[in-house]
């Protein structure tokens, strides 16, 4: 009963959406950069760019076109940068560039003027525009310094356990035999893309993480990612982190990049192009595998909004860039959403893109059922959502004050989900992205009757290896 009341005083809170907001009340301030406009110009080709498929290290890293090469996986149009001269025409109406996409060929200005718009679409590279982002009265501020403990509570080591606390939500997928045989997730690179990631530059348990290195796609930019949201933080911890018979993580021996493209003071359009940013980023430094504990749907004005109609794969500006990355041979992770109890209910975007994992939550009591907020599909052209489901109702995770504590979300069953996938692609090196999306689908306990609540249902990774073992041998 204690355990039931605490589930649904946890609901209550529940936000719309994964990645949940600032919790800190604080006044709010005027807006500092006054009044201002971001548009998304779609251009018309990259004709004329200097930039040539064969000579794909000037904007891929090795890494990044090794992993290609893997997986036979050919680097095209898409790949090439935004065509410089089309930049520079677009600077000289006085505007501001503050991003890009290549995938879509698009490029994000900002406008003092909502006018001048006007004058860009006149140029013959713009074929399109739209308005993505009108700047607030006011806003919260969300870079705020927290405290933290340097140490564990010792009443949170478990003894004799050596996964600590975490111990059912590995044990429950099987994580825990692939750790045995020495996948922890050794030479897989994964990034994070959330809001941000609170004292993990201080906290003494995130010390050990390989960090490769972070960015903020958010403009203005933060002045410290690591003073925002422990959002991140928290997922960041049910992958990374390695502290025995207290807390161990999904794949303590993989590296991270740590992405922010949330952004906590507003909710509008241009996150999906600040997501895409991210995204397109973690691909060309090398990463394998992305873990996305967000998702979309209805923003501060309506008419940004998606509605079902969108959850196609197709629709959504940053569903159709999620749909792309297994085809450049990475692995998106993507929570299916918090929206069950809701009038949506279903998941959001980029949960529909096509070619990834969508992940829901399963109570972490037995008998384990859907959490009542997990989101459902199916996408809007029939496909099963979710794909799989773990434990996140509710999940162990590691806090911005560094205490070891539970909370609820398709945000937290979504990177046990990634860190044992990365484990499974480092026994496997030969299997594609989409392999192994659909080798980790087939081990699910629902696989012989997916549906739109459990989709394949609880993935058993050891079953998963051992059924791409065999597949090699042969």
């Amino acid at each position: 009963m204690k355990r039931l009341l605490f589930i649904l005083a946890i609901l209550l809170t529940l936000p719309a959406f994964c990645a949940a907001k600032n919790p800190h009340v604080n006044e709010r301030i005027k807006y500092k950069q006054g009044p201002s406009f971001i548009y998304r110009l779609y251009l018309t080709d990259k004709k004329g760019t200097p930039y040539t498929l064969n000579h794909p290290n000037r904007f891929l890293s090795r890494r990044s076109i090794e992993r290609r090469k893997r997986q036979q996986l050919p680097i095209d149009s898409t790949d090439l940068p935004v065509n410089p001269r089309y930049l520079r025409l677009i600077e000289q109406r006085g505007v501001s560039i503050i991003g890009q996409s290549r995938w879509q060929n698009t490029v994000l200005v900002r406008l003092k003027d909502s006018t001048l718009v006007h004058h860009l679409e006149q140029l013959a590279c713009v074929r399109d525009s739209k308005l993505v982002w009108i700047a607030p009265d006011s806003i919260t501020p969300t870079a705020i310094k927290t405290p933290y403990h340097d140490d564990f509570e010792a009443r949170d080591s478990t003894g004799s356990v050596e996964y600590g606390k975490s111990h059912s939500q590995i044990h429950l997928l099987q994580g825990h035999r692939l750790h045995k045989t020495g996948l922890i997730g050794k030479n897989m690179m994964i990034a994070v893309i959330d809001g941000g990631f609170k004292n993990v530059n201080r906290i003494p348990a995130f010390q050990q993480i390989d960090i490769c290195g972070y960015q903020d796609f958010v403009n203005p930019a933060s002045p410290s990612i690591f003073s925002e949201t422990d959002h991140g933080t928290k997922v960041l911890s049910a992958m990374a982190i390695y502290s025995p018979y207290f807390y161990i993580g999904t794949a303590p021996g993989a590296s991270y990049w740590l992405l922010r493209s949330e952004d906590q003071q507003t909710e509008q359009e241009v996150e999906e192009d600040y997501w895409t940013m991210a995204a397109e980023f973690a691909d060309s430094v090398g990463c394998d595998l992305i873990n996305s504990s967000l998702g979309y749907n209805e923003y501060d004005y309506p008419w940004m909004s998606h509605r079902l109609s969108h959850l196609n794969g197709r629709t959504a500006f940053v569903s159709r860039s999620a749909s792309l990355l297994a085809s450049k041979g990475v692995i998106l992770v993507n929570s299916a959403g918090n929206s069950g109890m809701g009038p949506w209910k279903k998941i959001g975007v980029p949960s529909d893109a096509d070619n990834i994992l969508t992940v829901g939550a399963i109570t972490a009591d037995e008998p384990r059922h859907i959490a009542p907020f997990s989101s459902v599909g199916p996408s809007q052209d029939g496909r099963i959502k979710p794909d799989v489901v773990a434990i996140g109702a509710p999940t162990f995770l590691v806090n911005g004050r560094g205490v070891i504590m539970e909370d609820m979300g398709t945000s937290f069953s979504a990177p046990t989900i990634c860190g044992l996938a990365a484990c499974l692609w480092q026994g496997l090196p030969e299997k594609t992205a989409s392999e192994l999306i659909e080798l980790i689908r087939q081990s699910g306990d629902n696989r012989e009757q997916p549906d739109n609540i459990y989709g394949y249902g609880v993935p058993n990774f050891w079953q998963a290896y051992m059924k791409g073992k065999i597949k090699n041998d042969k």
